[in-house]
């Protein structure tokens, strides 16, 4: 694996892109396993699938993580409110909608 800099042509620096996009892809894919599971507990516990302190607590942490590594937290924001909903909407179709949900 070679860093950016390391990239000497454009065929090389596409060939990175392409890498780090699987390594993106997998990383996704552990996540919405995480959700899955996250999912089965949330049933266990009657809670519903948002639960809006969490949620302001990632975008928090991603916002801070993103300032840490130079990019822009309000872009990295909207990219993970969008992966969050999906998210949700991931859990409820496990769930079943919140409003059918006690908690």
């Amino acid at each position: 694996m070679k860093t950016a800099a390391d990239c000497s042509s454009m065929a090389e620096i596409r060939a990175e892109i392409d890498r780090v996009d699987l390594d993106l892809v997998r990383l996704l894919a552990r996540r919405a396993a995480c959700i899955d599971r996250a999912a089965r507990i949330k049933a266990e516990l009657d809670l519903p699938a948002r639960i809006e302190d969490r949620v302001e607590e990632v975008v928090r942490n991603v916002r801070r993580h993103a300032i840490d590594q130079g990019l822009p937290p309000d872009l990295i924001e909207t990219f993970w409110r969008h992966l969050i909903e999906w998210s949700i909407a991931r859990e409820e179709s496990r769930l079943g909608p919140d409003t059918l949900r006690k908690g």
